[in-house]
């Protein structure tokens, strides 16, 4: 008997699906599940993806200047996973797991290269604070929650020391067995163009359509060569949207020339939560959509590329066999007015409703507010 079957539900391209659950895990994915089991769920013609993923959020709640409590950003919004973005380094990300074990939520963590995290905003000036000793060791006492490691590489991050803290997070990432590396990229020193150099493929640009100079697009409005040469290597570039790193114009011009990004995230904490420009992840995902990238790919977005990007086998997509982590939302014609992280407004006239997010086959539904 199975102990969880969601009825009456649909694929994003309006096919009928049902999803049968056991023992945590996806038993059934089909048409129709005439299989007993111990409870049903009717979702109402809404539609069934694999759970949301948000791959760049900050949810230490015992931080002081970025933090969030993950079930506010994560089953509340209909994300099933957050992955916390460089919030904590070596010294505290044990307590952060510890924590995030009260979540509902599936709370996964790149840790930070500097000691404590972001507990400042120049975390990577004081190069003492990166001890790549250390750093292993944390990163072998926790493999199941640390996913990633983050490395902020802009002006008032890194002070006066340019790409070096780059250098060392790639060295490090180079002894973790090539655990996955994120980098905000932000304002210059260093150049845009110093930072793709040492990147990879496989290594994540997150802030990637910033309205900053020292963005992707040039003074003419176009995009420059050596980010067209990172993304054609396989460098991954991330939305990370945040209070200060998302620009519609930017984004608007980077789709029409094909620089699509692999990931859409929020860089979401309790300010920009409450007050905007985010908001949430359905909100973000309505952002890219404005920008012309079709409602199958945002999906994509939001569940299976994020999923690959950090080795997460058993999520990201409805299988037979993966974890039984759900998002059911739907489409309503509405108008909306979005506000990108400039102050530019755009309407749009179909949003995106969460209705639902099942985690591990518990099914939470989200309270109209």
């Amino acid at each position: 008997m199975l102990d969880l079957v969601i009825k009456n539900g649909r694929t994003i391209d309006n096919r009928p699906i049902e999803i049968g659950i056991k023992a945590e895990k996806i038993a059934i994915v089909a048409e129709e599940i005439t299989e007993l089991s111990q409870s049903l769920f009717d979702a109402k013609g809404a539609i069934i993806s694999a759970g949301w993923i948000d791959s760049h959020v900050h949810c230490y709640e015992k931080m002081s200047l970025y933090y969030d409590f993950p079930d506010e950003i994560g089953i509340k919004k209909g994300v099933t996973t957050v992955i916390d973005a460089g919030t904590a380094g070596e010294k505290n990300i044990e307590d952060f797991y510890q924590i995030s074990k009260n979540a509902k939520t599936n709370v996964l963590a790149m840790m930070n290269i500097s000691e404590s995290g972001i507990v400042h905003q120049d975390e990577l000036a004081d190069l003492s604070k990166i001890n790549e000793e250390k750093n292993l060791d944390r990163i072998a006492q926790l493999p199941d929650f640390i996913v990633g490691i983050k490395a902020r590489i802009s002006k008032t991050v890194v002070g006066n020391n340019g790409v070096i803290p780059l250098k060392m997070a790639k060295q490090l990432q180079r002894k973790a067995n090539h655990l996955p590396l994120m980098v905000h990229i932000g304002s210059a020193p260093p150049t845009l163009d110093e930072v793709l150099e040492l990147l990879e493929a496989g290594d994540i640009v997150t802030h990637c359509y910033n309205g900053k100079p020292n963005g992707i697009l040039d003074e003419k409005g176009q995009l420059k060569s050596f980010v067209i040469d990172a993304y054609k290597r396989g460098v991954l570039f991330d939305i990370g949207h945040g209070t200060d790193s998302f620009n519609f114009k930017v984004g608007k011009k980077a789709i029409q020339e094909a620089f699509l990004c692999q990931t859409i995230s929020t860089d979401i904490y309790h300010r920009n939560r409450e007050n905007g420009p985010v908001y949430d992840l359905a909100t973000t995902m309505e952002k890219a959509l404005y920008l012309g990238i079709d409602k199958q790919e945002v999906l994509k977005m939001v569940t299976e590329n994020p999923a690959k990007n950090f080795h997460l086998d058993s999520k990201g997509q409805l299988e037979v066999g993966k974890d039984a982590d759900l998002t059911l939302f739907k489409f309503e014609d509405a108008e909306k007015v979005l506000i990108d992280s400039n102050g530019n407004e755009v309407t749009i006239t179909q949003q995106i409703h969460p209705i639902a997010a099942v985690v591990g086959g518990e099914v939470h539904v989200i309270e109209e507010e």
